[in-house]
């Protein structure tokens, strides 16, 4: 028996994506495109590159344990998509890992996506009764079937697939004639273009993949939107049909966990958006204390905004072990601990007897919580009070967060007060919705964040995803 990594970190994202088309180091930027993705997806990962025909390589595990010098050399080509993924909707094994190829008579086709489609289901469902085979779990290749589906020109063909698909998705499709790239209607994805010197166009689930690589950022692709890149020239389409309309409704964990600090999401600095909630967080909700501590790594940027907002000093007291492996074997609990243990350690002498903050981005499942307050207070923390970067958790995802099912939400179950009692934290409290949306969009009242695991306002009709997502899963 093997206990994941998800026992030990609270939340995952599903995947990010990167392409590039136009020059003859596709590959090889690729694998530094991802390499820069990695944290949305340490699972899997595959690089597919065009060469006269399409080539493909893919495996489970990390970047750097899936490619090398050798493979890189093997898929030299001039244009490339790449994908990192964790496993949410579609389950894990090598079936699912992406991108997925697609051979047939009238050519080659390779597909890549982040997110998760929410009618999924519904759509297979529909196919299978007209003869399509899937060969994997993902939601994926729902895509590719669709698109085979329909006729006329490939931009059209894609157009007309995109309007049956409902949830969030940044999907990117390379054939022999070009890149196509696409982002969900509600813009739920993060999804944008750059432009190396070469004049090669890129595509990115995040702009810091972009500095990587030695792009320029030109703008996101916008909520509907089709870009394709052919002969150098980059055009787009929108895709909805009259009855759909197009929102700005970016998921608001982008801001808060998923995303790298140093990448911009729809213009905004992630960083700065982080250090905005720990201010804000301040005002919200002050506490009397000697210390302010981030939980690594994501928390830093709001600890340092809650410290300079309260005046009380900001101090590493929590360093995290960046070698500790994806999985953990031992399932007895007292080795779980230990896990904790692995991958965070309390520096004792900056906390010990001390009246200590500790910020985090969320709490989902609360185990983590509870021990980090546990090794704060054994390393001789007099007080430990928990301020959140996010609001309480309450609700499922099905937008491609592994988030869910109801009972893995402990906010869900309990209020705050009784949380903070379950943590053992002296205090506890949380970013409000309000304040989120001031930090990130400088304005309270605005309706351009899914928020919808805190409210569970959902952007989306969910269909079935919310049965099939609290089914028993092995």
């Amino acid at each position: 028996m093997k206990m994941k990594i998800t026992d030990l970190a609270e939340i995952h994202e599903e995947c990010g994506v990167f392409g590039i088309y136009g020059d003859p180091n596709a590959a090889r930027l690729t694998y530094y495109g991802l390499h820069a993705l990695q944290h949305r997806g340490q699972e899997a990962a595959g690089i597919l590159v065009k060469r006269n025909h399409l080539h493909i390589h893919k495996g489970e595990g990390l970047v750097t344990e899936i490619f090398d010098a050798d493979k890189i050399e093997a898929l030299s080509g001039d244009a490339a998509i790449g994908h990192v993924r964790y496993s949410t909707a579609g389950g894990g094994g090598i079936l699912n890992v992406q991108p997925f190829l697609f051979k047939t008579l009238s050519g080659e086709m390779g597909i890549c996506h982040n997110g998760n489609l929410v009618n999924a289901n519904v759509l297979k469902k529909e196919l299978e009764d007209r003869g399509s085979i899937f060969n994997s779990s993902s939601d994926t290749e729902v895509l590719g079937h669709l698109i085979k589906r329909h006729h006329g020109r490939f931009i059209d063909r894609v157009c007309k697939s995109l309007q049956h698909i409902d949830g969030a998705f940044a999907f990117l499709i390379l054939l022999d004639s070009g890149l196509y790239a696409a982002r969900d209607r509600y813009g739920l994805r993060p999804l944008s273009i750059g432009q190396m010197p070469s004049g090669a166009y890129v595509f990115s689930s995040e702009t810091c993949a972009f500095d990587i690589v030695g792009a320029k950022y030109i703008r996101d692709v916008k909520p509907g939107e089709v870009v394709r890149v052919r002969n150098g020239e980059l055009k787009s389409c929108f895709y909805m049909n009259e009855y759909q309309e197009a929102s700005d409704n970016i998921c608001a964990m982008e801001y808060i966990y998923f995303s790298r600090p140093d990448s911009d999401i729809e213009g905004v600095n992630v960083h700065s958006a982080r250090k905005r909630c720990g201010k804000i967080l301040f005002e919200e909700s002050p506490a009397d204390a000697d210390v302010v501590i981030g939980v690594p790594d994501s928390s830093l940027s709001a600890a340092t905004g809650y410290a300079e907002a309260s005046g009380i000093p900001y101090e590493m007291g929590l360093v995290k072990n960046k070698y500790v492996g994806r999985t953990f074997i031992q399932p007895t609990q007292e080795l779980r601990e230990m896990g904790v243990r692995m991958k965070l350690s309390a520096v004792r002498s900056i906390v010990a007897g001390k009246r200590v903050v500790m910020i985090d981005d969320s709490i989902v499942r609360g185990t983590t919580s509870r021990r980090i307050v546990s090794l704060l207070k054994e390393a001789g923390a007099t007080e430990v009070h928990v301020r959140i970067a996010s609001p309480a958790i309450k609700y499922p995802c099905f937008y491609g967060v592994d988030t869910s099912t109801v009972e893995e939400l402990i906010s869900h179950r309990m209020n705050v007060e009784e949380l903070g009692d379950y943590i053992k934290a002296d205090s506890l409290a949380f970013i409000s919705e309000k304040g989120l949306k001031k930090a990130v969009r400088d304005n309270a009242e605005c309706d351009s964040l899914c928020m919808s695991c805190f409210s569970g306002n959902y952007v989306t009709k969910l269909y079935d995803s919310y049965k099939a997502a609290n089914k028993d899963r092995k």
